[in-house]
């Protein structure tokens, strides 16, 4: 592990707000997978691939990705029964890793960049620890990776639910009486730490997500079985086998940079550390200040870890073509 690397704030593309991705539906195997694209502003970009986390959506990576788009022709994928994505049959951690591997190769655009928050870092942890064909390198962004004291989470109040017998009801319940307005300031104030730094287009868009989270009657289903299936994957990483997390992660090949945030109130701040010390080839950026979407709350900053890690990986590439 060491210190991630910071491209020169001044060579990133200029400050701006772009606007929601373009999305389109895309049927594979049987089921609307919802992908938005940002596409390459220059010659000779790479294809990346975006993964969100519980309850977020493609919409989360729109300013890290506009950002990067003069090297990453990017991509984001909606995770089943999330965003605009229809529901699946399975909310677990392999199940995800299934559908992101299938995406790829169903784009055929691999090796991607691959990028992942909170939920979506195990799930990529996942995708890079088993298919290290896939991916050319790896960005985490608070990765959920196992923790097992929930007191250090905001998510540890949601535990209680697990235990009750179709508690997704209780969870759609709580949906239908909250106003949407209410409900996305909550989500607002749960992830980012300055929520001055959040702009009143991205606030209308986190309220649009609301809004379509409400009409979705599968909604609170997959938020509850998703919840579940992380928490499951964290009580396995302490068992033996070949399905832990943290057994994966040290598995991982590809040049990984790891982003936590000092604030995160979702994921023990401890994880992002011990990630980085798990994979061989890994950068470490801690922010203070910061809370659980660094994309969305620092985008330039993180812009700068991202960029610094593939002039990294360029460099080690034409060394090691001269050797050859």
């Amino acid at each position: 592990m060491r210190r991630a690397t910071l491209w020169p704030d001044h060579l990133l593309p200029d400050d701006r707000v772009p606007p929601p991705w373009p999305g389109r539906e895309v049927r594979l195997d049987g089921r609307v997978t919802y992908v938005r694209d940002t596409p390459a502003t220059a010659v000779g970009a790479e294809p990346a691939l975006y993964v969100h986390g519980l309850g977020g959506s493609s919409q989360n990576w729109t300013d890290l990705a506009g950002l990067l788009a003069d090297r990453l022709d990017g991509q984001a994928i909606d995770l089943p029964g999330f965003g605009r994505s229809e529901p699946g049959p399975r909310y677990t951690i392999p199940a995800f890793a299934e559908l992101v591997v299938r995406w790829i190769e169903h784009s055929g655009r691999a090796p991607v960049h691959l990028f992942g928050n909170s939920l979506g870092g195990a799930v990529a942890v996942q995708v890079a620890g088993l298919r290290p064909d896939l991916v050319r390198t790896l960005t985490l962004i608070s990765p959920a990776l196992p923790f097992l004291d929930f007191r250090r989470s905001l998510q540890g109040r949601m535990l209680p639910v697990l235990a009750i017998p179709r508690g997704e009801r209780l969870v759609a319940k709580r949906l239908t009486q909250l106003a949407p307005e209410v409900m996305a300031q909550q989500v607002l104030e749960a992830c980012v730490a300055d929520l001055s730094r959040i702009c009143e287009q991205r606030r209308a868009e986190a309220l649009e997500e609301i809004r379509v989270r409400y009409e979705a009657e599968h909604y609170a289903a997959a938020y509850v079985r998703t919840f579940r299936g992380l928490v499951s994957s964290f009580l396995r990483a302490y068992l033996p086998g070949s399905g832990s997390l943290w057994r994966l992660a040290a598995a991982v090949r590809a040049p990984t940079l790891v982003v936590g945030g000092r604030q995160d109130r979702l994921v023990d701040v401890r994880v992002a550390p011990q990630t980085a010390r798990v994979i061989p080839d890994s950068r470490l950026m801690m922010l203070d200040g910061v809370g659980h979407v660094a994309q969305l709350e620092v985008p330039r900053l993180v812009a700068r870890a991202v960029v610094g890690l593939l002039a990294e990986t360029e460099d080690a590439a034409g060394r090691s073509d001269l050797a050859g």
